[in-house]
């Protein structure tokens, strides 16, 4: 068994993947990562988090009270689906789960998390597998080993979980047709200049395979030790 921290708990290799708004490929490039290390044995997974009225358990309307099904997690079972969860396995993941937790309710589904996570390692003689995950509100209860924001200057959509996370990443992946950051609209001007001019960034149009540099880092997370506790 790999590392532990003082409970006894695993500790991981994680790579968080976020984006500023929905549809810009961040699950894209989770199975790019995923692709581009298939001796990694990854467990990949999607947070969700739905809005009000509607439930963690199957992500349809329900009339739960607050403090029912305000969290749920599944684990894939089939590459062929077409949902997210599965578009992992099919990128080559050895487990892949989909969280999904009421709008706010994040840290009641990380026991789930946990709890989930500890069964597999609790299967593996030898250090866990690293972990990835496409979320961006995982980022307010820990720090990963490596977190890509994937941004599309075409679009101005915020995310306000993405908008306070952008300055925490390792590097930008830019969609789009563009291969900068702009220097205006109304989103992208609420950013602080610093960020636009000094985060790394790279492009990477969607259905390229990883970029270089971006494989460098995964690399570098994949041999550095295994010290995230979930």
């Amino acid at each position: 068994m790999g590392a532990s921290d003082m409970n006894g708990a695993p500790r991981w290799r994680l790579i968080v993947v976020g984006g500023h708004t929905r549809s810009i490929g961040k699950t894209q490039l989770v199975c790019d990562v995923i692709a581009a290390f298939p001796q990694a044995h990854w467990i990949a997974g999607k947070i969700t988090q739905y809005g009000h009225g509607v439930c963690a358990q199957n992500g349809e309307n329900c009339d739960c009270a607050p403090d029912e099904h305000v969290c749920a997690i599944n684990w894939e079972t089939n590459s062929d689906t077409g949902t997210d969860s599965a578009r992992f396995l099919a990128a080559g993941a050895r487990r892949s789960f989909w969280l999904r937790t009421k709008q706010g309710f994040l840290a009641e589904g990380l026991p789930l998390l946990r709890a989930a996570l500890l069964q597999v390692s609790e299967a593996d003689a030898a250090e866990p597998p690293p972990v990835i995950v496409e979320s961006n509100s995982l980022l307010q209860f820990l720090k990963p080993s490596l977190y890509f924001a994937v941004v599309d200057p075409a679009k101005e959509d915020f995310k306000d979980s993405a908008r306070a996370a952008l300055d925490r990443a390792d590097a930008l992946v830019l969609r789009g047709s563009t291969d900068s950051l702009p220097a205006e609209g109304p989103s992208w001007l609420k950013l602080p200049a610093r960020l636009l001019k000094e985060k790394p960034s790279v492009t990477q149009r969607e259905g390229e395979p990883l970029p270089e540099p971006l494989h460098v880092l995964v690399q570098r997370a994949l041999e550095g030790p295994s010290n995230i506790s979930i």
